[in-house]
């Protein structure tokens, strides 16, 4: 039901009003008071309602903030002194999509622990529907987009304001436009009307979908573009030759800028040499968890944690909060370009290595990275199992983990040096490709005497 991102799914089928209700009923439990937004959606007008009439049924008052960006949410918790956040979005998935994700007052996502005891209630149909004389109240706070700007002005300096191209997406990136505006930016938008069906191009900002703006920066005088996916909780760039920027550069450009000597930036496994080598100028270290920007962020709770991020353009600065802000990031990254005067000198800065990526298709993922781990536990030293298997080589590093959503086992291996790097991705597709061999079995299906079926592998 909850995934590392909350709920997400098909609207009619995994995502429905019936089940927004039960989540309505179940955060009551715990929150007297709940900031609820939606991202541009049409589906998110009644999952959104139907949320809120849970809470409300249970005693809960609500603070609707309409349509929203999901760092506006993540933040609102806060500002309006409430107890949990809800963001009705399926961020960067495609429009027959919607999800729930849910916020702490920190900003931070809900953790594993209590995105399961959320399920458990559901499950349980633990709720405690109250009479008509104690139900919550919903009143209507337009001031969460303003006081987001506010914020994002005041968290910068911006000396030399550049020319920035806006690619919104179509979903809730405004706040962007209105804070770079603020700052002095002269900003042109693409994609700019809120539309959830998402004509302009796919929610998720890659540097496919992100084509149209590549060519409008490098064919006009703006010195950056900045693109977001539906809820603007992710950001992406582009430089002022449209070049589209990875995100292993822009993790290594702004964590190299937040950490100093002895601090810790937090990234995912999967996060590039690129990041380790960057942070070793400024004398900072790397400290990996788990994929998913959930975890980063239960890392960047640290003290030391100066910063957190993970390549698919979720960006966290803990001291502002620990909700993935993407509007945060694009001033973060007018402020930087503004300092050095091309973002395409400091992306040049940024040495960059050779990344190997397949994923092999399996019906029986779970036995089949079982069958991985024991082999790597057995043969290599420098391992992480804390999300599929990491290993370091010294000189490369390889990563094995199964997809959470597809029938797939994913390969990712990395090394300085290209040869180096076909080679320790040739190791282990090996790897992979024996373990996985072991699935390629003949399977029946027999009936039990109670109409039950049980799967036998020979």
């Amino acid at each position: 039901m909850f995934g590392t991102s909350g709920i997400r799914g098909k609207v009619g089928e995994d995502v429905t009003a019936d089940l927004a209700l039960s989540v309505g009923r179940a955060l009551a439990v715990e929150a007297d008071c709940v900031v609820v937004g939606r991202d541009p959606r049409e589906s998110g007008a009644f999952l959104a309602d139907a949320l809120t009439a849970g809470l409300r049924e249970c005693g809960t008052d609500v603070v609707d903030l309409g349509r929203a960006a999901t760092p506006t949410v993540g933040r609102a918790v806060a500002w309006q002194d409430a107890d949990a956040g809800v963001a009705v979005t399926a961020s960067h998935n495609p429009a027959p999509d919607n999800g729930i994700k849910l916020w702490s007052p920190s900003g931070q996502a809900f953790d594993e622990s209590r995105r399961e005891t959320m399920k458990e209630r559901i499950l349980a149909d633990d709720h405690d529907l109250r009479e008509w004389d104690a139900l919550g109240t919903q009143r209507r706070w337009d001031g969460a987009f303003d006081r987001h700007v506010e914020a994002l002005a005041a968290s910068v300096t911006v000396d030399d304001p550049p020319s920035v191209a806006v690619d919104v997406g179509n979903g809730m990136g405004g706040v962007t436009v209105a804070a770079l505006s603020r700052l002095g930016c002269d900003v042109e938008t693409l994609n700019a009307q809120e539309d959830g069906s998402f004509p302009g191009r796919p929610s998720e900002p890659t540097a496919e979908n992100c084509a149209s703006l590549r060519a409008l920066v490098e064919r006009t005088d703006a010195d950056l573009g900045i693109a977001h996916d539906g809820d603007a909780d992710r950001m992406k760039a582009v430089t002022s030759d449209g070049e589209f920027v990875s995100g292993d550069v822009l993790l290594a450009l702004f964590g190299r800028e937040a950490a100093g000597e002895g601090d810790r930036v937090a990234a995912p496994l999967n996060t590039s040499l690129a990041v380790d080598d960057a942070l070793a100028e400024v004398g900072a270290s790397l400290t990996r968890t788990r994929v998913g920007d959930v975890f980063v962020a239960e890392a960047a709770t640290a003290p030391d944690v100066a910063f957190g991020g993970e390549e698919s353009g979720a960006w966290i600065w803990p001291e502002e909060t620990l909700c993935p802000d993407g509007p945060l990031a694009a001033c973060k990254l007018v402020e930087l370009t503004s300092e050095t005067g091309s973002l395409a000198a400091l992306v040049d800065d940024i040495d960059t290595y050779p990344i190997r990526r397949d994923s092999i298709e399996t019906g029986e993922k779970v036995a089949a990275m079982d069958r991985v781990r024991e082999a790597v536990l057995g043969e290599y030293e420098e391992i992480q199992t804390v999300d599929g298997v990491r290993v370091d080589l010294g000189d490369g590093w390889f990563l094995v983990r199964a997809s959470g959503t597809q029938p797939l086992v994913r390969i990712t291996a990395e090394a300085r040096d290209p040869d180096r790097a076909d080679a320790v991705f040739e190791e282990a597709s090996a790897l992979v490709a024996d373990s996985v061999a072991g699935d390629d079995r003949e399977t029946a299906v027999s009936s039990e005497p109670d109409g039950s079926e049980t799967t036998e592998t020979h």
